[in-house]
Formats: structure tokens, C-alpha cells, sequence
């Protein structure tokens, strides 16, 4: 039968999360490092499917199946293997290359590809520890760099000459010294190929198995580019590499997570610090399929940049792309650092102090949806109304890229919940809390009915956190319970539905002055001799939406 390459049902793999496929149809649950549920392929009410993520597996206790996504989408959906890779293929958005096997010839090819690279790197770190490779040996132990790290993660260095490698592979034919990247052909007539990196410190490029398939090099003069990258080949795609993951995967595992930051010096301090779980995008920005390689690891990602405009713009690039990605059990945070300091300047100096700062800066994190909630916050201005309503785009586009329709349900009405609170709340003037809105500072407490009172008395009983939490607008409508005299007892209301009724109440308090504002505005134009004030027209305009947001708000609150 005619197959696929064995490179593409790789990269299938590690595109694709077998969790994700598997929880297409089957219904999982976590449980210590496994996800479980009930076998799709023989009947059971105790579940003893079991699913590994970190080993790309599923296997069943009931019955015995046993495979991977491919032979899951093959068995669950009756599919050919052809077909079932064109089903994977469209949901990694990947093309389906040209349905032949890989041949004996093509095998050898690939493996010596892996042979000339693991050569030259032997042949980098030589030269490191030459004289010829003195400065770079210097500048990289100066960069906190002992010998035993350098040769863990093989660093090395590419003598300044365009025959180091073309001259060292005498017997190897140039088409496949060129097709790893080290080699170039000359474009002048007569020319001889030449080596592509010289005179910088070279990084080999693992793949996820440990296996060379490419090098970044950095300059060592001061020239630019700092870093080149072997171009993509057949072995190594820049936008589907992360530096250092091959030595990081057992340790996100055992961590629980992983640290994304911005450069491979950066990482590699990191993982040798205290942070083994830390990876980096290779030479580019973050991509989409970076990311689905760290999923597939483990969704719970802390990036860690710059605290400039630039790490700004990059956190915000990745908090982008991790929405589609997103599940009810991740936890995505943002760390950044600041003073213009980036990990490895920070990590260098941690062996002289008590508590180590990457430490804390780690621990401080921002969640995701917090750190959305800042960028709508700093980046348009909320205090008019336009910026709101811009504002309020921004946080629906990033919505709705969540792919679970619960989650993204959660996260719609947590940000609808702050733009009350935040965006629309009342300013106090007075020590019992007369509200205003607008400029109307003497508008009268509404009134508390008895029924509504004696809700609030059992929720501050029940669940005084709500009381605290809600304190300046109970205050404000006249309501001021001393919580600490409370004795805890049971109610019908779940905390949730508390919460709703409280902020149902201040939603109709706001709308019942949104509406006392309107009919004053409305009286003071209809009085007025002036031809059409501009000014009460905007005013008017903004108290209409704002009833029309607040009632739609209330609609929703109700109705749950």
C-alpha cells in the first residue's frame, strides 16, 4: 500500500495533540500524568482507556488496542490510512505531500545528512578549544559559560575560513554537504563552494530526538546579523524548531509546564539554573507551530521577555496565537523583566544573592487573562467611550479564537464582569456613598426592599468574601455588614448565584441612574432656548448605550 513519508507522519505527530484527537470523541479526564475515559472500540462504564500525551499513545486496559492519532482516526472513524492522514493533515493545516513511500535511497540520504552534521560539530568544538578559537572560547566563559556546560549543549566554533568544513569533507560529494547547510555554492564562474558560517560561535540544533539537524552561529566582531541559521533544509525548518527542547522535555514534564523566553543563550542559563523546562524560538518570532509543540508537551507556557516595547509586542504576538490552543487546564502567564536586563544578565548574578530574582520574576507572572485585560487597558482609552468600544473588539477577537466553547463562555463573561466593575463604576463623594454619574453628584440612595435585604443578610452570613469583595457598592446604596459578626451557615444560594444577584443589583442601580441622567438631560435640552446642544446630544448618546450594554448584561445575568 502506498504510504507517506515517515518525515511527515512525524511531523503529524508532533504537530497534533493526541489528547486533543482523542477528546474529539472520547470524553477525558486527567489523572496523574494520564488522561482516561471510556474505550470508544469495546463497551465499558469504568473507564480503562488510558491516553499519554508526553509518549503519543493511547491504550486500553478493557480490550487491548493499543496505537497512536493515526491508528485512533483509522479505527474510530473506519478510515483507510490514507485517508486518515488527510483528515490529520487538514487539522494541523498541513498539505499532504506526494503519497509514496520513502525509498532505501532517500533513508541513506537522510541518514547521512545526520552524519556530516554530528562530524562538523565535533569539528566546531575542536576549534573552540584551539588557538584559533581563543576570543571565542574567552567571550563565551565570560558569559557564564564553565567547560562542562559547553560541551553538555556542544557549543562550538567556525574558524574564520571558507574551507573549514568543504576542506575537512574532501571525500563527501558538495550537493550533500550543501543540502545540510553548511556549504554553499560559489555564484562566481569557476568559484569553489564555501562555507557558510565563519568566525562565530556555533550552537548546534537538536531535533525532539537529540539528533543535529542544524547550527546558529553569532558573530563574534560585532558585525550583523548577530546570529545566522542554517537555512531550512530537509532535515531542520526554522518555524517548527525550538532550541533546547530536546534536553527540556522530561523536565516540563516533571515541572508541569514550560518557560518560553526570547534567545538560546538566554535558555540554555535557564536550564542550567534552576529552569530546565525553558525553550526559545530559533532566530525567529514565535509561530503558531512552536507552539503546538510545546502543547503537545504540556499546555501550562510561561513566556518570559523584555519588560520594553519589544518584549511588550512579542508577549502580546504570543498570547495571540496561544488562544486557539487554550483548554480549561491550562495556565499561560507572562513574566517580564525589567532595567533593560534580559535572564542570562539576571541569572549571572544570582550566585551572589540569598533569594534568586529569576525566582521571584517566574513566581509573578501575569495569568493570560490578565494580561489581556492590561493591553486593552494600556493600548486604547478607556476613559471615552470609543475607546471602550475599541477596547471591547480587541477582547471579542481574542475570545473568540478559544476553541473550547465553555472556556471561551468563562472568559467572555469574566471580561463582561470587569468592564462593569472597572469601566462603568461609580465615583464616591461622600462618606456614605452618594453616586454620580456624569456630573450629577446628588442623586438619592435607591431604596433596599425588605426581601432584598434579607437575601443580602444570608450571603454576607454564608459567603462574606462576596461582601468584601462588593463593599463600596453596598456601601454606597446604604448597606454595611460588619462580616466578622457572622457566624457561617448553609444556604440554598451557590456562591455563583450570589455573586449574580449582586451584581444584578448593581446593575440596576447603574441602570436606574443611567436613567434619572437621561430624563434630566432630556428636560434641561427640551428647556433650553439655544439651538441643539452639541454637548447634551453626546451625553444623551453615551447614557443610551450604556443602558442598552447594561440591559443586554442583565439580560444574560438573569437568564442563568
Amino acid at each position: 500500500m502506498a504510504g507517506v513519508s515517515n518525515n511527515f507522519n512525524d511531523e503529524l505527530r508532533a504537530r497534533l495533540s493526541i489528547v486533543d484527537i482523542v477528546g474529539r470523541r472520547v470524553p477525558l479526564t486527567k489523572k496523574g500524568k494520564d488522561y482516561w475515559g471510556c474505550c470508544p472500540f469495546h463497551n465499558e462504564k469504568t473507564p480503562s482507556f488510558s491516553v499519554n500525551e508526553q509518549k503519543g499513545f493511547y491504550h486500553c486496559f478493557g480490550c487491548g488496542e493499543h496505537g497512536d492519532i493515526i491508528s485512533f482516526v483509522m479505527k474510530s472513524q473506519n478510515m483507510q490510512y490514507i485517508d486518515a492522514i488527510k483528515e490529520l493533515a487538514q487539522i494541523a493545516g498541513l498539505k499532504v505531500p506526494e503519497l509514496r513511500p520513502k525509498t532505501p535511497e532517500q533513508a541513506a540520504r537522510e541518514q547521512n545528512y545526520f552524519e556530516i552534521l554530528e562530524n562538523a560539530a565535533r569539528i566546531y568544538q575542536r576549534a573552540l578549544f584551539s588557538p584559533a578559537g581563543a576570543k571565542a572560547l574567552e567571550y563565551i566563559r565570560g558569559r557564564g559559560f564553565p567547560d562542562d556546560m559547553l560541551k553538555k549543549y556542544r557549543l562550538g566554533f567556525a574558524p574564520d575560513s571558507f574551507n573549514t568544513i568543504s576542506g575537512n569533507f574532501a571525500n563527501v560529494k558538495i550537493s550533500n554537504l550543501t543540502a545540510t547547510g553548511l556549504v554553499r555554492e560559489s555564484t562566481r564562474p569557476g568559484g569553489s563552494p564555501y562555507d557558510f558560517f565563519r568566525n562565530r560561535l556555533m550552537f548546534p540544533i537538536f531535533n525532539p530526538n537529540g539528533q543535529i539537524v542544524a547550527f546558529s552561529g553569532r558573530s563574534l566582531d560585532g558585525s550583523e546579523p548577530k546570529y545566522i541559521n542554517t537555512s531550512d533544509t530537509e532535515l531542520f525548518h526554522k518555524r517548527r524548531t525550538i532550541f533546547g527542547l530536546n534536553f527540556a522535555r522530561d523536565a516540563i514534564y516533571k515541572a508541569n509546564r514550560s518557560i518560553v523566553v526570547e534567545g538560546q543563550i538566554d535558555a540554555i542559563q535557564m536550564q542550567t539554573h534552576g529552569f530546565p523546562e525553558t525553550v526559545a524560538p530559533l532566530g525567529t518570532a514565535l509561530t503558531d507551530e512552536h507552539l503546538q509543540m510545546l502543547a503537545k508537551s504540556n499546555r501550562n507556557i510561561t513566556f518570559c521577555f523584555d519588560g520594553d516595547g519589544a518584549g511588550q509586542k512579542a508577549a502580546a504576538r504570543a498570547a495571540d496565537l496561544t488562544m486557539a490552543l487554550l483548554r480549561d487546564n491550562s495556565d499561560v502567564r507572562f513574566a517580564f523583566m525589567t532595567g533593560g536586563k534580559d535572564p542570562d544578565e539576571i541569572l549571572r548574578k544570582t550566585n551572589n544573592e540569598k533569594i534568586n530574582p529569576m525566582r521571584k520574576i517566574i513566581d509573578a507572572a501575569v495569568p493570560l487573562v490578565d494580561f489581556l485585560w492590561d493591553l486593552a487597558n494600556k493600548n486604547y482609552l478607556i476613559a471615552t467611550p470609543g475607546g471602550r468600544t475599541q477596547a471591547e473588539k480587541f477582547l471579542k477577537t481574542e475570545i473568540e479564537k478559544i476553541t473550547d466553547p465553555n472556556l471561551k463562555n468563562e472568559y467572555s463573561q469574566e471580561y463582561d464582569q470587569r468592564k462593569f466593575q472597572q469601566w462603568h463604576k461609580w465615583k464616591k463623594v461622600g462618606a456614605r456613598g452618594n453616586a454620580s454619574v456624569g456630573a450629577n453628584n446628588h442623586l438619592p440612595l435607591p431604596n433596599i426592599d425588605a426581601i432584598t435585604h434579607k437575601t443580602l443578610s444570608e450571603i454576607a452570613s454564608v459567603y462574606p468574601e462576596l461582601i468584601e469583595k462588593y463593599a463600596e457598592f453596598l456601601e454606597k446604596i446604604g448597606i454595611n455588614f460588619d462580616t466578622s459578626n457572622f457566624k457561617p451557615q448553609t444556604s440554598n444560594l451557590t456562591s455563583a448565584d450570589a455573586e449574580r444577584f449582586i451584581v444584578s443589583l448593581k446593575l440596576k442601580n447603574y441602570l436606574q441612574n443611567l436613567e434619572r441622567d437621561k430624563k434630566e438631560l432630556t428636560l434641561k435640552m427640551l428647556n433650553t432656548t439655544e439651538p441643539k446642544d452639541q454637548k447634551i446630544s453626546e451625553q444623551l448618546a453615551f447614557i443610551n448605550s450604556e443602558i442598552q450594554k447594561t440591559q443586554s448584561l442583565l439580560a444574560k445575568i438573569t437568564e442563568i
